[in-house]
C-alpha cells in the first residue's frame, strides 16, 4: 500500500469489482466498444438507449465497457435503435454475442475465484504483452507447483486441503499459455527481496529460483530483471502492478493493481501513462537482462549456504 507521502499516479477509475485468438472477455469488451460506437455516431445518449430495453444508463455504461453479459434481444433492440438494418452486419453482431457469452475454462474453478479475478483471467488470456512489477512474490506465472501452493496458503490459511489444491491448479493452468503455439511476451520485473524471501522454506524457494532460471534460459518469450537489493528507491516503490496489452487495436491497455479484497482495473489514458512510465523506469534501474541468471545463482547459492 502507498502511505501519503509517496508520488502516486492519479486513480481516475474507481476499483472495479466485476469480474493470439479472442477470449470471451475480449469479445465482450469489442461488441461494447462497437455499440459504444454506434450509439454516438446516432448522437443518442446512454439514458436514450437504455429505454427500449428497459435498461438504466448505467447499465448500458457497463455494456459498452465490456464488463456484464449481453441479451441476444437487447442487442437487436439496440442494433434497431442505432439504424443497423443490414442481415449481413447484424448477424456478424449478434454471433459476437454468442462468443462472448460462452464459459471460459477457469469458470470450472469459480468457486474458489471471485469475480473480480475472473475478469483479470480473461483478460491475462487475450493480451499478447504482460509487463509485471512484482515486490513480494515471484509472479504467479512463474511459480513452481510447491511454491504456489505456499503462497495460497499464506493467503487462506484455513481453508480445506482440497481448496487449496482447486486454487494452485488453477495457477498452473494459467501458465500453460507461455508455451502455447501463440504466446503472449511476458516481462516481469522482481525485486530482489522477494527471490530471497523463503516462501515455503528454503528447499522451496531454492527450487522456485532454479525453475526461474531454466524458464529464463529455455522461453523465449519470457523476460525477467530483478531488482537489486542495493538499488534503494526505485520508480515504482508503491507497489506491485501489471499492465496488459492486446493485439486488438480496438481495446486500450489495462493496468490491474490487486488488492486483498478486490482489484483496480485502470485503462483511462492519463492512468495508463503514469504506469508505463513507471515501468519503463524499472526496466533502466534494474539489473539487465544479461544479469538475471548471474544474480539468481547467486540466491541460490546464499540459499544453500543458509541451509547447512
Amino acid at each position: 500500500m502507498l502511505d501519503g507521502g509517496t508520488r502516486r499516479c492519479g486513480v481516475s477509475e474507481s476499483p472495479q469489482q466485476d469480474g493470439h485468438s479472442d477470449g470471451p472477455t475480449a469479445v465482450r469488451m469489442l461488441v461494447g466498444a462497437q455499440l459504444r460506437r454506434l450509439r454516438e455516431e446516432r448522437g443518442i445518449t446512454r439514458a436514450e438507449a437504455g429505454e427500449p430495453i428497459r435498461a438504466s444508463e448505467s447499465k448500458i455504461s457497463r455494456m459498452e465497457l465490456g464488463r456484464v453479459g449481453f441479451k441476444e434481444r437487447d442487442v437487436r433492440d439496440l442494433l434497431s435503435l442505432y439504424g443497423v438494418h443490414d442481415d449481413e452486419e447484424r448477424a456478424t453482431m449478434l454471433a459476437r454475442v454468442q462468443e462472448a457469452n460462452e464459459s471460459s475454462w477457469w469458470h470450472a474453478y469459480g468457486d474458489v475465484t471471485p469475480n473480480w479475478f475472473q475478469r483479470y483471467l480473461g483478460l491475462e488470456t487475450t493480451a499478447s504483452l504482460i509487463r509485471t512489477y512484482e515486490v513480494q512474490f515471484v509472479p504467479g506465472l512463474l511459480q513452481t507447483e510447491a511454491y504456489a501452493r505456499a503462497v495460497v496458503r499464506l493467503g487462506h490459511s484455513n481453508a480445506p486441503e482440497d481448496e487449496v489444491s482447486r486454487r494452485v491448479r488453477l495457477r498452473l493452468a494459467r501458465q500453460q499459455m507461455l508455451t502455447s503455439p501463440d504466446p503472449p511476451k511476458l516481462w516481469a520485473v522482481v525485486d530482489e527481496a522477494a527471490l530471497r524471501r523463503p516462501i515455503g522454506g528454503r528447499q522451496v524457494m531454492r527450487d522456485q529460483i532454479e525453475a526461474l532460471i531454466g524458464t529464463v534460459i529455455k522461453v523465449p518469450n519470457v523476460r525477467l530483471q530483478v531488482v537489486p537489493l542495493a538499488s534503494g528507491g526505485h520508480a515504482a516503490a508503491g507497489g506491485s502492478f501489471t499492465i496488459l496489452r492486446f493485439p486488438q487495436r480496438d481495446l486500450p491497455d489495462m493496468v490491474y493493481i490487486e488488492q486483498l479484497t478486490s482489484a483496480l482495473y485502470l485503462d483511462k489514458r492519463e492512468d495508463i501513462d503514469c504506469y508505463f512510465d513507471a515501468v519503463n523506469r524499472l526496466f533502466v534501474e534494474a539489473a539487465p537482462l544479461k544479469e538475471t541468471v548471474r544474480i539468481l545463482d547467486r540466491i541460490i547459492d546464499d540459499l544453500g549456504g543458509a541451509m547447512r
